[in-house]
């Protein structure tokens, strides 16, 4: 049984219908782990650079959308007012070269927690799925930062997207 504190703010049914659709891509990584897992594999020597592949594929489209490397556009293409609903988020920085955001729910850990993930497998689980947004920051340029997570126990996921300026 996990321990992590992971409630939502917003309990509107049409974002909740949206967070159910994300729970759900949660469940196939999970179950994905888990049968690897059951069949002598480690996910860990394949999950985090098939996801971190999704995430630079991701990334490009983005960067083909709002049509620059700015990370205003990936906040306007990507962090949109209803990602900010679904995840109670907010944006902290939005500039061309850093984006900061806090995350006060996360529906992956909800969907983790459903399942009877341990803490400790909610966190591999995570740090699993952020190679896509880490993945994303390559397509930009940047590096992701996770300064902490909802995963991990703490009370909100703070990341960043930094662009590092060569000197």
């Amino acid at each position: 049984m996990s321990n992590i504190v992971n409630e939502p703010k917003s309990k509107n049914p049409f974002i909740r219908a949206i967070r159910e659709l994300l729970e759900h891509r949660a469940l196939w990584l999970y179950l994905l782990c888990d049968e690897a897992r059951k069949k002598g594999y480690n996910p860990e020597d394949f999950a985090p650079s098939a996801i971190r592949r999704c995430g630079i594929y991701q990334g490009g489209l983005l960067v083909e959308k709002g049509g620059s490397k700015s990370l205003r556009g990936l906040h306007k293409t990507l962090f949109t007012r209803m990602a900010q609903m679904v995840f109670d988020m907010e944006i902290k920085k939005s500039t061309k070269d850093q984006l900061d955001i806090d995350f006060h729910y996360c529906p992956l850990v909800n969907a983790w927690q459903k399942q009877g993930c341990s803490d400790e497998e909610i966190a591999e689980l995570c740090d699993f799925a952020m190679c896509g947004d880490g993945g994303i920051a390559a397509s930009y340029g940047c590096e992701l930062e996770l300064k902490q997570t909802i995963a991990h126990g703490a009370g909100t996921c703070q990341i960043s997207f930094v662009r590092k300026m060569i000197k």
